[in-house]
Parts: structure tokens; sequence; C-alpha cells
């Protein structure tokens, strides 16, 4: 069960973090209800924050009830690489239950690994070349 927790080192607690992933976004993975940005971290495990406005839910009940799923989504992907991750809520999120926002996370989460896996080859390849032109 521990292998389940949710510590602090996994989250993005500071302004200095969340600002980190905006200015230097490297992966989108856009959903009607959600958007991940991503940017590689050199921890060795995912970070997660979360933003949902007021102007998107209302209600705090709401907010807190999606921000718990999406919390509980990303506590199950025990196989994401070094990401920050922001998640920004949209339009259309009151009308979801608990088991669509679960759904929509994982799918997101799922996609984005896969984006982050064809990255990598190219980012290794492009920084191969440039050694090999400077010695």
């Amino acid at each position: 069960m521990k292998a389940l927790s949710f510590p602090k080192s996994h989250r993005l607690l500071r302004p200095a973090d969340y600002g980190k992933v905006f200015n230097d976004v490297q992966l989108k993975v856009p959903h009607r209800n959600f958007l991940i940005l991503a940017t590689p971290n050199n921890l060795g495990h995912a970070r997660i924050g979360l933003i949902f406005s007021k102007k998107n839910l209302k209600l705090a009940v709401q907010r807190n009830r999606v921000k718990r799923q999406v919390r509980e989504s990303f506590r199950h992907q025990t196989d994401l690489p070094g990401l920050d991750l922001v998640v920004l809520g949209r339009q259309g999120l009151v009308s979801l239950d608990n088991h669509s926002v679960r759904a929509s996370m994982d799918d997101l989460l799922r996609r984005l690994r896969k984006k982050y896996a064809q990255s990598q080859p190219s980012r290794a390849a492009t920084s191969d070349t440039v050694d090999r032109g400077t010695g």
C-alpha cells in the first residue's frame, strides 16, 4: 500500500515550480475537459499541480471533488516518467461524474506517457549529432 502513497515530494508546491512548467512547456496533452502541460524534471518521479478555476467550477465542492479524482488517478500511475505536470480544468467539468473524470485522466496520462516516449529518441539523436560535430 505504501507504493500508492501521495507524499509532498510528488506535488508542485511553490509558485516557482508552477512557473517552471508554464515557462518551459515541452509536452501538451489536450482534452475537452482538461489540459496537461508538462516539462521534464531531474527527480526521477513525476510531480503534479492542479489548477481549477471558479469560472469553470463555481462551487468549492465541485472543485474539490474533481481535484480529489485527479489526484487519485495520478496516484495510481506508478510508471510515469520524471515530469512536472500541471493539470488545468476546462469548461464542462461540472457535468462529469467521478468515473468519467478518472477515466479521462487515465486516458490523458496514458497519452502523456506515449508522447514522452516518442519525444525521447528524437532528443537523444539530436544530442548525438551535436556531440559528434564538436569533437
